[in-house]
């Protein structure tokens, strides 16, 4: 078992029963405050604990990592330290406020300068994205939008079943949780017998993903096999890859989405470690026709995380319309990235690769709106009187995800987004 994993320990943080973030957790994030400078951060309840003043202060001296590496804008650098580095690191974090600890607990002027209320402190965007690849790996999902737009018989195109299909998308757009996100803009075709149009996109929709971030790098020509690919991947985070239905149904043949992805895409401002979601592994999809020998793996490479969407009006109470879960993917994580690099294409640290919308089999765990309205054939009636097909300006979309196990529950923090006017 991993050390900081232990289902019994209990912290001398305040910690709500509710929180994302018991001891077992210890993610990692970036925050800022009028007084403090961008920097690496963990969080255990409402807690945000600045790490810099923990390695400055020589709490991290046998963990074989610098303060430099925490005086950052993002956590890359503490990414490449390597995952001997990151778990003797999270394995520190959690004895230092493990109950019995008196270590820090003692130090009250260091935990003057650590502690801050999570409401007094703005999260950042945690990684640098270099690369953002985005999979379509729910086999429901897949199955779905082939089913509305071709022949429900052949819903599935003939590779779907022998390889992860993934495109390159837009790093530059990602954002952290909160960000106000702008209507996409761009040309559109509602009559099939007319020229397109241009204008606002009117069929905005979310998709409920989640995305690994990459910590070790490889060079070009090299290869990452399914059994290695865990040892490149440091953790996950919740992903809303913001989708223009109407412009990507005019655009998308023949090379894909392009604008109506690349405007944005929403994260979580928590990395939770491949580490701290051990617990939560579970296993696969018996996948017919069998697959070729590089993407065959062992164990159970897929992680049973609730995943839950809500829409909240302007000024109105959250709604939920989506309960899925992760493990609803029919391509692992670990065939992803074998896949990925399988050509000899090179990884960096802070290279995001997204999961593509999770979709359950029933109509309750659809990962979009154009699958739960099924293309806005069924509105959903929302509290306040009025209905949805897709995403009105002025709505947030909310994302939460977390896995329960032994009596422990690790969650993402929130992810999510408010869709105002079009420029």
């Amino acid at each position: 078992m991993i050390k900081a994993n232990n289902p019994t320990l209990t912290s001398w943080l305040a910690v709500p029963a509710d929180s994302d973030f018991p001891i077992q957790n210890i993610p990692f994030g970036v925050f800022q405050t009028a007084e403090k400078s961008p920097r690496v951060a963990t969080i255990i309840g409402d807690t945000v604990i600045d790490l810099v003043v923990l390695a400055e202060a020589g709490y991290f001296d046998n963990t074989g990592v610098e303060a430099a590496v925490f005086n950052k804008n993002y956590i890359n650098d503490f990414m490449a330290a390597g995952k001997t580095v990151t778990r003797a690191v999270r394995d520190r974090i959690s004895e230092l406020f493990e109950k019995s600890n008196t270590e820090l607990a003692g130090n009250t002027e260091v935990m003057a300068q650590a502690l801050h209320n999570v409401k007094e402190v703005s999260l950042l965007m945690p990684v640098q994205v270099g690369d953002y690849t985005d999979f379509y790996s729910s086999r429901e999902h897949a199955t779905n939008v082939g089913t509305m737009f071709r022949d429900p018989n052949n819903a599935l195109l003939p590779n779907w079943l022998h390889l992860p299909v993934g495109y390159h998308g837009r790093a530059s757009s990602i954002v952290v949780s909160g960000t106000e996100i702008h209507r996409p803009k761009g040309q559109q075709r509602p009559d099939d017998t007319q020229p397109p149009v241009y204008g606002p996109c009117k069929l905005l929709d979310f998709e409920l993903e989640m995305a690994f971030v990459i910590g070790q790098p490889t060079k070009m020509g090299e290869t990452i096999s399914t059994e290695k690919a865990e040892d490149y991947i440091f953790g996950l985070t919740l992903f809303n890859d913001w989708s223009a239905r109407d412009i990507q149904k005019w655009e998308y043949v023949p090379l894909g989405p392009f604008l109506a992805k690349n405007f944005a895409s929403t994260i979580a401002p928590w990395i939770v470690t491949l580490d701290a979601l051990e617990p939560f592994r579970t296993e696969g999809y018996d996948q017919d026709p069998e697959v070729l020998p590089y993407l065959k793996y062992e164990g159970n490479c897929n992680y049973n995380i609730n995943l839950q969407v809500a829409i909240q009006p302007d000024g109105g109470k959250p709604h939920v319309v989506c309960n899925s879960n992760f493990k609803h993917m029919y391509w692992t994580m670990t065939q992803q990235l074998a896949h990925h690099t399988v050509n000899g294409c090179n990884v960096n640290v802070g290279d995001m690769c997204a999961s593509g919308t999770i979709s359950g089999p029933t109509e309750d765990s659809y990962g979009s709106m154009l699958e739960i309205s099924w293309r806005g054939t069924k509105p959903v009636d929302m509290p306040d009187g009025t209905q949805r097909k897709f995403i009105k300006d002025g709505d947030t979309v909310i994302m939460n995800g977390w896995g329960e196990a032994n009596g422990v529950r690790i969650g993402f923090g929130t992810c999510a987004g408010k869709i105002l006017p079009a420029l």
